[in-house]
């Protein structure tokens, strides 16, 4: 029973010629699975490199890219940057094996692959009279993230002199193979083929005409769909509220932006004051409404307006909303309890000042 991150890959074997029993090694198995492709396309600045993520079990294979030493290979993932372009990925097996890939790179994108090598022994006679049939086996990896490049890679044990020919198909009909096609390996773009299925479908043929020398292998891999984007709020201007006046030069700015931005809602968070009246969160909200739509022309479902409990003065959250964007909650920072509205207080002095009169003291106007 194999992991099921790994697929089998056909067993190829040396010359034909020998005639006494001996051991060869090349057993692989390769797949591709992206870690953290969504969080490499989502930077906010403009990307200019792809990227090739690689592991291999063991670790420790020379790496070459284009010719060039990259290193070894390790278990842990090892992302390299590269231009955009045409690239060969080049792996240094035992015993002189290689393991060899072309991949065209875009920037933003990645491509993912795993290696696994597990040496075997196998046991070779004499050579077939016939090279026909052949084993054909696709390698492909379980699952991709939405909008990753699926590369499919076929390995064809076969034995013959002949050039061998490639005919490729995909499904859905969505599904576009952009480049290998007409050769053992494509890559595929799995863009906005969330929660299907891809299934790559291979015929290879050695032109002779027999057809036990037509084989064909398929393989499939599963698109997870891209969950959706978090769309959220923007703030926009917050103030304390002193003057009519001052409010409505803030109130201007937001009616400009709304018609910069005929898509977007004004969500307002208002806050009473400590020593506000009692009302004066909803007495804002009117005269806000009000305002924005008779004087500023700004459609009133548009605008949301919401009681935000208490601050220590008046005060205003604006925010800016695209569609479906989740609401901001209010935070307010004194609690109900704490609140001592202005008739309370007013009503304390005169209380104070009545004392004042009792006890002789010159009378002081309640409401100075």
């Amino acid at each position: 029973m194999m992991n099921q991150k790994t697929f089998m890959v056909a067993n190829f074997m040396s010359s034909a010629k020998i005639k006494t029993a001996f051991a060869i090694f090349v057993a692989l198995t390769f797949a591709l699975a992206c870690t953290s492709t969504t969080a490499y396309a989502r930077k906010k600045h403009k990307v200019r490199y792809g990227q090739v993520e690689l592991t291999t079990n063991p670790g420790g294979f020379p790496l070459r890219i284009d010719g060039k030493p990259q290193g070894d290979t390790s278990t842990t993932v090892r992302i390299i940057e590269l231009e955009p372009g045409h690239h060969n990925v080049e792996i240094l097996l035992p015993n002189g094996g290689r393991w060899v890939r072309d991949f065209d790179i875009e920037a933003g994108r990645k491509v993912c692959v795993n290696l696994n090598y597990h040496p075997k022994k196998y046991t070779v006679t004499k050579p077939p009279s016939n090279p026909c049939p052949y084993p054909v086996n696709i390698s492909a990896p379980v699952s991709v993230n939405d909008g990753d490049l699926i590369t499919f890679t076929s390995d064809v044990a076969y034995a013959g002199t002949a050039s061998l020919n490639y005919a490729w198909t995909v499904t859905p009909s969505d599904a576009r193979i952009v480049s290998g096609a007409g050769t053992a390996t494509i890559t595929v773009d799995s863009t906005g083929l969330g929660s299907q299925k891809v299934t790559a479908t291979l015929v290879v043929d050695d032109g002779s005409g027999d057809a036990l020398c037509r084989q064909r292998a398929m393989a499939s891999t599963s698109i997870v769909q891209k969950k959706p984007p978090v769309v959220e709020c923007k703030p926009f201007d917050q103030f304390q509220s002193v003057a009519f006046d001052d409010d409505k030069a803030r109130f201007d700015n937001l009616a400009i932006e709304l018609q910069n931005a005929p898509d977007s809602q004004a969500y307002i968070i208002i806050y009473a004051g400590r020593n506000s009246r009692t009302g004066q969160a909803d007495m804002l909200a009117r005269r806000t409404t009000d305002y924005l739509v008779t004087n500023r022309g700004i459609d009133a479902g548009r605008i949301t307006i919401v009681n935000g409990g208490y601050r220590d003065s008046d005060f205003f959250e604006i925010w800016i909303c695209p569609p479906g964007a989740q609401r901001p909650q209010p935070t307010p920072t004194v609690q109900p309890g704490d609140v001592q509205p202005l008739l309370f207080v007013l009503l304390a002095r005169c209380f104070v000042s009545a004392f004042d009169v009792l006890t002789g003291r010159v009378l002081r106007v309640c409401l100075h």
